[in-house]
């Protein structure tokens, strides 16, 4: 009973995204045909809150996001995975927030065979799924590739670090390098965005009769941190040339219009190849913008309103922009305030797709938010960050937490009247932190890599680390 129970409610989801005539076939015993949406998450990666004119940018051009904005569902109270990259992408595949996933900080740490990816999950279901930009999960040689994590087809960067070069003489097309031979002996002929842009269109193209999850991965606008201070590597700073900005700032702002341009060329791609009604796009930022590269964030107020920027676990750095667009099924032009993290994708794009999903996650679907439906929030979220030392921070309703350090007290912030975090009202309210350091207590899994630690044993650590290393 319990087996025809299961296989009538997976019969059920997939008959929820049939066509009015693959409808009557189902209600006459016929063998539905497969019309599920497809899915693409287009992933920036150290972009701003602020930096979308959607989301009040008034300098840089982003005329394709705003347009996807206008036509999907704009979401004012999203969060990353975490306010750095590697474990903020872990949350987003995982579904799992950093007090209980893998990767928890930027180390090269990779997944294992054990871990259950959003890929993993979609291909069970039936969906080809590709991986083109920034993995940053595992190297070569370990559990963590993305071909071993559920990925059929993957073009880009295993590594964050060789992920910081706009001109690189390799990247990984599945396991094997691919050599760019227009970038090899300092030549600069390939810049790796615009290749990312050709095979997300390719992909697209030929995986067009059968259902896809697309990861696009891009590395916009991250800086080429090995360059210091010219680190904003653009081919031209169109259209930007003739502003009285840094050299830097006019590169960032033409690196986000660049994002933007090809943005509008993959949706009038999927239009071409009549998916545009049955593809669900997501787009969004790994965590807050950066301060290197030689740019400053408040020059261009990519923060927003918010206080902070990446490597804060403020709102600055894990509050991100996210637009939503389905056709038909989400409202055009909504603004939705409903609070969710990169942990809820997960379960989102299952339940979207009528797979099976993980147990024990940390997310849950935000599909009735998307089709204008009432929905309940999660409790708490919850984020831990250990550079110099480790940092906790924890949402409750309007409620924002924030310890800087074990040991430290909590801050509190109250975000419906104060978003910038400028007043600290933890005193105020006792009983506030009191549920919160209850949230504290069995919020995280003890991580032998990952231990809370203070600025000082955090620095010990890595000394250790130095000394212990193998030489070469």
């Amino acid at each position: 009973m319990m087996r025809l129970r299961l296989v009538a409610g997976l019969l059920l989801s997939a008959i929820l995204w049939l066509s009015p005539g693959q409808k009557a076939e189902a209600a006459l015993g016929l063998r539905p045909r497969p019309n599920r949406p497809n899915l693409i998450f287009i992933l920036a990666d150290d972009l701003g809150y602020g930096d979308l004119g959607c989301y009040g940018q008034k300098r840089i051009k982003t005329p394709h996001i705003d347009k996807l904005a206008a036509e999907g569902m704009r979401f004012t109270s999203c969060y990353a995975g975490s306010t750095v990259c590697a474990p903020s992408r872990c949350a987003l595949m995982t579904g799992l927030h950093t007090g209980h996933c893998r990767v928890r900080g930027n180390d090269p740490r990779p997944l294992q065979a054990e871990d259950v990816t959003v890929a993993e999950v979609l291909k069970r279901a039936g969906y080809n799924t590709g991986l083109i930009g920034k993995w940053g999960l595992g190297l070569q040689g370990t559990t963590g590739m993305p071909t071993l994590q559920g990925f059929d087809d993957f073009v880009g960067f295993l590594s964050q670090t060789h992920a910081h070069q706009y001109y690189p003489t390799n990247i990984w097309r599945n396991d094997a390098l691919w050599l760019l031979d227009g970038n090899t002996n300092g030549a600069k002929k390939e810049y790796v965005h615009d290749l990312f842009t050709r095979a997300a269109l390719n992909y697209v193209r030929v995986n067009a009769q059968q259902p896809f999850f697309l990861y696009l991965a891009y590395t916009i606008p991250h800086a080429h941190n090995e360059l210091k201070d010219q680190g904003m590597e653009v081919p031209s700073d169109a259209p930007y040339s003739a502003e009285d900005w840094p050299a830097m700032e006019k590169n960032k702002a033409a690196m986000i219009t660049r994002l933007d341009r090809d943005i509008g060329q993959l949706m009038g791609s999927l239009k071409k190849l009549k998916l545009d009604t049955n593809t669900v796009v997501f787009f969004t930022s790994d965590n807050g913008p950066h301060k290197e590269g030689g740019v400053n964030p408040e020059f261009h107020h990519s923060s927003g309103p918010l206080r902070g920027f990446k490597r804060s676990m403020y709102e600055g750095g894990i509050r991100v922009p996210m637009i939503v667009r389905w056709p038909g099924r989400i409202r055009a032009g909504s603004v939705s305030d409903f609070p969710w993290a990169f942990w809820d994708f997960l379960p989102t794009a299952a339940e979207i797709a009528g797979a099976s999903v993980p147990a024990d996650l940390d997310g849950r679907s935000v599909l009735p938010v998307l089709l204008g439906r009432e929905a309940a929030p999660h409790e708490y979220f919850y984020w831990e960050f250990h550079e110099g030392g480790s940092k906790q921070a924890v949402r409750m309703g309007d409620w924002k937490a924030v310890r800087l350090g074990p040991g430290e007290p909590l801050e509190l912030y109250r975000l419906n009247s104060d978003l910038g975090e400028t007043n600290n009202v933890a005193t105020q309210n006792p009983e506030v932190i009191a549920k919160v350091e209850a949230f504290l207590k069995t919020a995280r899994t003890e991580s032998a890599p990952w231990p809370l630690r203070t600025a000082k044993q955090a620095a010990e650590a890595r000394r250790n680390a130095a000394k212990n290393a193998p030489v070469n």
